[in-house]
C-alpha cells in the first residue's frame, strides 16, 4: 500500500537559495534534454523515400531515449562541473520526466491518450525536484535529511505509520511556501470486503444543486469555493493585468493571486478529503456514477463542475477505499434519473423535473434520491423492494425514505 504524507520545510535563506540553483540547474537540462529530443524528431521521423530528389539529408543518429540521455550525466558533470552540486539521482529523474512528457506527446499513455507538445519551461517555471530513494532513518525530530542537500526543517505535524518506509521525496515551491511530499510504502495488503458480504452500503448521486445526494435521502451541500472567492480573484486580476512586467509590484501581485488561487483549491480538497472518510466510516460500499467529467467540463456548466472537483473526489473516495479494505463501485450513469428505482419502468422526465412520480407502482421521490437508489440498485445487483419504497406523496420536494431490501 501506498501512501503520500506532505510537510512544510523551514529552509534557511542559505539553503532556499540552494534550492533555487538546483532548480534551475534542473530547468536548463530538461530544456536541453527536451530539444534534443525534437531535434531528432524533426531531422528523423519522415523515411528517405517521402523526400524529393534533390535535398540534403542530415546524418542519421540514434534515437535519444531514457537510457542514452542518462549515459550524458557524467559527461554533463565533467563539462559543467557545478552540476556535480545536485545528487546523481535527481539529475536522473529531470531525464525521466522528459522520457515521460515526449513518450506521452508521441504514443500516449497506457489507454492510448495522447499529451500536447511538451512545452520549455520558463524561468521559475520547474518548480520541483525528486529524490527516488533516501537514507536510513531520514527523519530525526523534526529534522529530515536530504541527499547531498543536508538537514533540513520540516513541519512534522503527523508521524509517518508503523510498518510503512519512506521510498521518495519531492520537494515543491508553491505559492505560499516551500513543501515536501514523503512517498511512504507498507507491505501489507488490506483484504476488500466481497460486495456479497456488505452490510451498508451506499448509492450517491453527485449534482450541481447539491455536491451528492445519498439513496438515504441524505444530501451534502456543495461549497463552490471558487464562486465565492471569485470577486477577490478578479481584483487581484486586474492589479496583476494594470502592473508593468518584471516590476516588483507585479511579482509581489502575482504571489498574492497564487496564495489566493492555492487557498481555494486547499479549502475544497479538505472538503473531499472529509466527505469521503464521512461516507467510508458510515458505509462499506459506495456505489458512483462513472461520470464524464472532461466532456461536461466543456459545457456551459464547465465553472460549476470543475468548481465542484468531482473527479478529484472519486479519486480520494477510491484510493481511501482501497487502504481501508471497502468497496467503491462506478456504474454506468445511463437512464438513473429516468428509470424508477421501484419498480424499474422508464419515466421520461426533462431537467427541470426535480420530482419522480411514477405511474406504474405510484412511487415518487426527489430526483436525486431516486438516481442515487438506482445507482445503489447497479452496483449491488439486486432493485429496492417495492412495498417499502411506496410512497404517496413528497414532503418538501423529498418523498418517504425507502427501506433497503436485503
Amino acid at each position: 500500500m501506498r501512501a503520500a504524507y506532505q510537510y512544510r520545510l523551514r529552509l534557511s535563506k542559505k539553503q532556499t537559495a540552494e534550492l533555487d540553483r538546483w532548480l534551475e540547474m534542473l530547468r536548463c537540462q530538461y530544456n536541453y534534454l527536451l530539444a534534443d529530443r525534437f531535434n531528432w524528431y524533426e531531422e528523423n521521423r519522415c523515411s528517405s523515400n517521402a523526400c524529393p530528389l534533390i535535398c540534403h539529408l542530415p546524418e542519421l543518429r540514434d534515437n535519444p531515449d531514457y537510457f542514452s540521455q542518462k549515459r550524458t550525466l557524467p559527461q554533463l558533470k565533467k563539462d559543467r562541473p557545478w552540476y556535480t552540486d545536485i545528487h546523481a539521482h535527481v539529475l536522473q529523474d529531470c531525464v525521466k520526466r522528459v522520457d515521460l512528457a515526449f513518450k506521452r506527446y508521441l504514443k500516449g499513455d497506457s489507454k492510448g491518450k495522447k499529451n500536447g507538445r511538451p512545452r520549455f519551461k520558463g524561468k521559475g517555471r520547474y518548480r520541483s525536484l525528486t529524490f527516488p530513494s533516501l537514507g536510513k532513518d531520514p527523519i530525526k525530530g523534526n529534522l529530515l535529511k536530504l541527499p547531498k542537500f543536508g538537514w533540513v526543517k520540516i513541519v512534522y505535524h503527523r508521524p509517518i505509520p508503523d510498518g510503512f518506509k519512506i521510498k521518495t521525496a519531492t520537494v515543491t515551491r508553491k505559492a505560499d511556501g516551500i513543501y515536501v511530499t514523503l512517498s511512504i510504502q507498507d507491505d501489507t495488503i488490506p483484504q476488500t470486503i466481497p460486495v456479497d458480504e456488505v452490510s451498508n452500503p451506499v448509492g450517491i448521486d453527485m449534482g450541481l444543486k447539491s455536491f451528492l445526494i445519498k439513496s438515504d435521502g441524505s444530501e451534502v451541500e456543495i461549497p463552490q469555493y471558487y464562486r465565492k472567492a471569485q470577486k477577490l480573484l478578479k481584483k487581484i486580476q486586474k492589479t496583476v493585468s494594470r502592473s508593468k512586467k518584471g516590476s516588483n509590484n507585479r511579482k509581489k501581485a502575482v504571489a498574492k493571486l497564487g496564495k489566493a488561487h492555492k487557498k481555494v483549491a486547499d479549502t475544497r480538497k479538505d472538503f473531499h478529503f472529509k466527505t469521503a472518510k464521512n461516507l467510508l466510516d458510515n458505509h462499506d460500499l459506495v456505489a458512483h456514477e462513472k461520470l464524464n467529467i472532461k466532456g461536461l467540463a466543456r459545457t456551459i456548466m464547465a465553472k460549476s463542475v470543475l468548481d465542484a472537483g468531482w473527479g478529484q473526489f472519486l479519486s480520494i473516495l477510491a484510493t481511501k477505499a482501497l487502504n481501508a479494505g471497502l468497496l467503491t463501485v462506478p456504474v454506468n450513469p445511463r437512464n438513473t434519473s429516468q428509470n424508477c428505482s421501484n419498480c424499474g419502468k422508464k419515466v421520461p422526465k426533462k431537467l427541470k423535473d426535480r420530482i419522480h412520480s411514477c405511474p406504474d407502482c405510484g412511487y415518487v421521490a426527489d430526483r436525486d434520491i431516486n438516481a442515487a437508489r438506482n445507482i445503489l440498485n447497479l452496483a449491488v445487483g439486486h432493485p429496492v423492494s417495492s412495498k417499502a419504497c411506496r410512497a404517496t406523496k413528497p414532503l418538501g420536494g423529498v418523498g418517504k425514505k425507502p427501506a433497503l431490501s436485503r
